[in-house]
């Protein structure tokens, strides 16, 4: 099972979106704890609560757990693995509603639940999705399913739902998924590429890189940006990391200092194109050679 995490203010559009669904017959709300499960009542009864805590901006989670296409689970059993889920979550004492949709090839089940219990307690949103990665690890196990490699323990990220859909529509990988491939076959060569040679092959296939480096010369991360889109590389996952990069690039922090310094502020100008990188290496080598 994966799970998206939504905190949010906006219950009524959340909650909206998925009535719509149940409207149209492509979703179906299999437990509650309103009194009623029109949108009306529920903002009602949702509003009652949320005044106990009238400053508290993100006062819901919009979480969606996703199940395997090869999980035939019924509606019965989606309902406990999503009670269970608000169990352990800690959400024992507040409001929720639960929608099971059937738009998708996969089972996937959506969970609206208040933060603030009926007391007026509010449940902390720290580490919450770490937390959340631990208790659907725990029921894959209980109730036999498809065990998923926690994002911890991940290589390479895991696409999203909306990733996996958007590639069904356009039969376009994802932006994620191209700088992943990029990457990879960046690396991939008999011998270990320089760190400008690395740089200069990402480049030429779109890829921007920036640095993280402190005023010592030392880098403690790397950032990627493609087609508009810019991600670290802890979150693409663990082969893309600046301490696996490291590995497995010819680098040596005092050599290499001046050149990302440049190569940094190329980046930050907006001035970064695969023939400026070339030409900055050349210049870079120059200023070596006089030194």
């Amino acid at each position: 099972m994966t799970a998206n995490m939504i905190k949010g203010k906006g219950f009524g559009g959340a909650l909206h979106y998925n009535l719509e669904k149940v409207s149209k017959g492509i979703a179906e709300i299999l437990d509650s704890s309103f009194v009623s499960v029109t949108q009306k009542a529920i903002m009602k009864e949702m509003q009652m609560v949320k005044m106990l805590r009238p400053n508290l901006q993100k006062h819901f989670y919009h979480t969606s757990i996703n199940f395997p296409p090869s999980e035939n689970l019924s509606s019965e059993k989606m309902k406990e693995i999503g009670r269970e889920y608000l169990k352990e979550s800690g959400f024992t004492q507040h409001q929720f509603i639960m929608f099971r949709h059937h738009d998708a090839d996969h089972p996937h089940v959506h969970i609206l639940v208040s933060r603030i219990g009926y007391d007026g307690s509010v449940l902390s949103d720290s580490n919450d999705f770490a937390k959340c990665e631990i208790i659907l690890r725990r029921l894959e196990k209980r109730h036999n399913l498809a065990e998923v490699v926690s994002s911890r323990n991940a290589q390479k990220r895991a696409v999203t739902k909306n990733e996996l859909e958007m590639e069904k529509r356009t039969g376009v990988p994802s932006n994620k998924i191209r700088m992943q491939s990029i990457i990879k076959d960046a690396l991939t060569s008999s011998q270990k590429p320089s760190c400008i040679e690395f740089v200069q092959r990402l480049q030429g296939k779109g890829v921007n890189v920036l640095f993280n480096q402190a005023s010592t010369g030392y880098v403690s991360g790397i950032s990627y940006s493609f087609k508009g889109m810019t991600i670290t590389g802890s979150k693409l996952g663990n082969d893309f990391k600046w301490a696996t990069i490291k590995a497995n690039i010819d680098y040596n922090q005092d050599r290499d200092r001046t050149l990302i310094q440049a190569i940094n502020a190329q980046m930050k100008s907006g001035d970064f194109s695969y023939d400026s990188i070339t030409k900055l290496h050349s210049n870079v080598l120059k200023q070596e050679s006089v030194n």
